[in-house]
């Protein structure tokens, strides 16, 4: 046992206490916000995809598809392109919004949330046409190929290219110069006050002014500078956050990242939304590259479809096995009122009430679950064998439909789903078999001195 406080003790001083502050950054809720913000669009957009291409899934659609829905997928796949296709907006938006909000009310300054969303628009829109100086003259780019289609500067496939999962790194960036800047121009009192008897509404318009003007100015000085040496904040913020993508679609990187989401658990604080909302933007773009052929396991719902079955720590397995075969009278009561929950990925009866939580006998299977169906997932993916993730589902959907869904209806996805669940259940067995003959030898115990007096 003093080794278990030794482990508890090292996860508090060194993850709990750094990741608790980085929780509670501004631009960390903000991202989260735009995050949760996203998501029924992503579910939406992603709805009218699989309908596009359920016949990829079953051939035997193929026909009715061509009598049918094929006929008018360009129009019904404008509900995708304004969703998926403009997610990048959407971010900009819900994060300008949030961040100015959060700004004020800790800075304790009159900042108005929708001027800072306008104006958050305004700073990514400004840096999504390409440019470039030929000549000391400063152009917007033209090509037209069979492979890329640039028109005034504008990248178009499918709609503007920019404003899509790829843009999202760079509007949460322009984002927070815009909110920054307005920040900066209310504290300093660099505004245009109205008398009072002006309407608010008007009065609100002339304050932004001053701040529009210098967060135009700033965002022309800044690509004025990139372009001048031959690139653009699109480009410039692809190098790192290039390079994290990538480590997260690698087996190491995600077997890291799955165990910080529940080293965070096992202290107490909800490593699900905390890691989940930095790696959102990733596994949005690698579901639009899936799309588009790419064969990457960390998309969409890849989480919560193959991974965290029965939520955090894959407990789904679990769940049902103390529901049914507990000899703990504690055990079983709280498995009977977990187990509806967890076959929608529902687990905090669980893991508050087992507890998990500070429970040193069952955080090493809490860690290595998910690491172990994870790792089931990944590599059937990448082999081949499964589909990969290209639509977004509700996170809440079941144990197997949920990645049949989205992989575009592939049946192989489904078995997938149960074959990680298994997975996570072996290695939950022996510790959870353990732990419940541990408790019911202390119940019986209590029984008997219960009886004795």
């Amino acid at each position: 046992m003093d080794s278990d406080n030794k482990l508890f003790k090292f996860l508090n001083n060194y993850l709990m206490g750094p990741m608790g502050k980085i929780s509670q950054l501004r631009i960390v809720r903000g991202v989260m916000a735009a995050g949760m913000a996203s998501i029924p669009f992503t579910i939406v957009g992603s709805m009218f995809l699989i309908i596009a291409v359920l016949p990829q899934s079953f051939p035997a659609l193929e026909g009715i598809w061509e009598a049918s829905f094929n006929r008018v997928q360009s129009l019904y796949m404008l509900a995708n392109m304004a969703t998926m296709g403009i997610l990048a907006l959407y971010f900009c938006i819900v994060f300008g919004y949030e961040y100015s909000k959060i700004q004020a009310q800790e800075e304790k300054i009159n900042l108005n949330p929708l001027n800072g969303a306008l104006l958050s628009m305004m700073a990514f829109f400004m840096c999504l046409p390409e440019l470039i100086f030929d000549g000391g003259v400063a152009v917007l780019v033209s090509v037209i190929t069979e492979d890329q289609k640039i028109i005034d500067g504008w990248e178009m496939s499918g709609g503007v290219t920019r404003l899509g999962t790829t843009g999202i790194f760079t509007a949460i960036i322009m984002s927070i110069i815009a909110v920054k800047l307005y920040t900066l121009c209310v504290k300093r009192k660099w505004v245009i006050k109205m008398p009072e008897t002006v309407p608010t509404g008007v009065s609100t318009s002339f304050t932004a002014l001053i701040p529009t003007i210098l967060i135009a100015l700033t965002v022309v000085v800044i690509n004025g500078v990139l372009i001048a040496l031959g690139t653009d904040i699109f480009k410039m913020i692809a190098i790192p956050f290039g390079f994290v993508t990538n480590l997260a679609n690698t087996w190491v990187g995600l077997l890291v990242i799955y165990f910080l989401m529940h080293a965070l658990w096992v202290v107490g604080i909800h490593g699900a939304t905390i890691v989940t909302s930095f790696l959102t933007p990733i596994v949005l773009s690698n579901m639009v590259q899936n799309q588009n052929g790419a064969n990457l396991p960390f998309a969409g719902e890849f989480n919560n479809s193959f991974v965290t079955i029965g939520g955090s720590g894959a407990t789904l397995g679990m769940v049902v096995f103390i529901t049914f075969f507990a000899r703990s009278a504690q055990l079983s009561a709280l498995g009977k009122a977990a187990v509806i929950p967890s076959l929608f990925n529902i687990n905090e009866p669980i893991l508050f009430g087992m507890p998990v939580v500070y429970n040193p006998y069952t955080a090493i299977p809490f860690f290595l679950a998910p690491m172990s169906s994870m790792s089931v997932a990944y590599f059937a993916i990448k082999f081949g064998l499964v589909n990969p993730p290209i639509a977004q589902v509700a996170w809440p959907t079941p144990l197997g439909l949920s990645g049949f869904i989205g992989s575009g209806g592939d049946w192989r996805a489904f078995v997938l789903a149960v074959v990680c669940a298994g997975t996570a259940f072996l290695i939950w067995f022996p510790f959870i078999k353990f732990y419940d003959g541990k408790l019911y030898q202390e119940e019986q115990a209590k029984a008997a001195v219960n009886e004795m007096n």
